[in-house]
């Protein structure tokens, strides 16, 4: 399932090597992984995993994993986000293990490693798919939770495919400038612009809980929203979250969102161009850093299965400020995890 690169576990020194993958039993004290600490390893040191996690080669004995998936055979205007996965490790460096904001240390709680990439055909769109929904199948079977690096907004359809086996139709927060239902895009039924279409054809969605939050720029038509709405998708546009706290927001959706299983995915040109420029399909007057925090923070106490941070294209982000962002934007879904039940 994973690229070769990332099947030999990284060597860590004795301070940090507490963190190498263990077996555990109802009877054992779990081992909890941590990110490698900047006293022990200078920060532009080491190997670039997710947070200077471990790697391991696959979601065995984990409750959530970091998994990349190279892919932007979907994208349609600027390609590069086949390097998203990379660079995010790269710029994730810099994260601590906990979050100040809330107080969520979730190593202290949470078994976690980074389990590198999904290898997939980079020449076929409708095989990656494919190689996407059988990499996330096997990481969800014992009941790890992913949390993706994209890639190409594409892969969230197969993800959910494989969340469909697993869990049944669940509840879906969509972050994005970009509803991603259209039918097709020059008559193909595969891109990043389909992947919601598809996945409530094929009954991936429970239609009365899904929300899309900061859908804004041109279109072709005012009807574009509409299949969406017709659905029963609840949408909040960009210019509903001008100025505004989205905690109130995020009220409602917990309520909206029930006990039921709940996938989160997040594109990161949902935010201003002016925080996050490097992406495929950039729209201005987005949202901030901080009420993305407030999205995600806002999902605690959801019964999440899962989550991506989509569409970071290094190509255009000379400077590392969206890759850094989504890094950041990943740990903080690391944070609201559902606490496992121990025997």
């Amino acid at each position: 399932m994973l690229s070769a690169a990332y099947h030999t576990r990284s060597r860590f020194t004795a301070t940090a090597r507490h963190a190498i993958r263990g077996r555990y039993s109802s009877t054992s004290t779990p081992n909890y992984n941590e990110p490698m600490s900047g006293n022990v390893m200078p920060r532009p040191g080491g190997i670039a995993s997710m947070m200077r996690l471990p790697v391991q080669g696959d979601a065995t004995d984990l409750d959530a994993c970091f998994v990349g998936i190279p892919l932007d055979a979907g994208a349609s205007n600027r390609s590069g986000t086949r390097f998203g996965p990379r660079q995010i490790r790269a710029e994730s460096a810099l994260i601590r293990k906990t979050c100040m904001g809330t107080g969520v240390d979730p190593f202290s709680y949470l078994r976690v490693a980074d389990i590198g990439d999904i290898s997939l055909n980079m020449f076929n769109l409708k095989k990656a798919c494919d190689n996407i929904r059988d990499g996330i199948s096997s990481i969800i079977a014992s009941g790890c939770r992913p949390l993706t690096m994209g890639g190409d907004h594409t892969l969230t359809y197969p993800v959910l495919q494989a969340m469909k086996a697993k869990y049944g139709a669940v509840g879906l927060i969509h972050v994005d400038a970009h509803s991603d239902t259209s039918d097709t895009m020059y008559g193909e039924k595969i891109t990043h612009a389909t992947p919601f279409r598809r996945a409530v054809e094929e009954g991936c969605l429970d239609c009365s809980r899904v929300i899309q939050i900061g859908l804004r720029g041109s279109g072709y038509s005012t009807s574009d929203y509409d299949w969406a709405r017709n659905q029963g998708f609840r949408i909040v546009t960009g210019e509903e979250c001008w100025t505004t706290s989205m905690v109130e927001l995020m009220g409602e959706v917990r309520g909206m969102m029930g006990d039921a299983p709940v996938y989160l995915s997040f594109d990161i040109d949902a935010l201003d161009p002016a925080y996050a420029p490097g992406t495929g399909t950039p729209e201005i007057a987005g949202l901030t850093p901080s009420q993305a925090l407030q999205i995600i923070r806002g999902s605690q106490g959801l019964q999440i299965v899962g989550a991506d941070l989509v569409e970071v294209s290094p190509p255009y982000d000379m400077a590392g400020t969206t890759a850094l962002t989504a890094a950041n934007l990943l740990f903080e879904m690391l944070c609201i995890l559902p606490r496992p039940k121990r025997s």
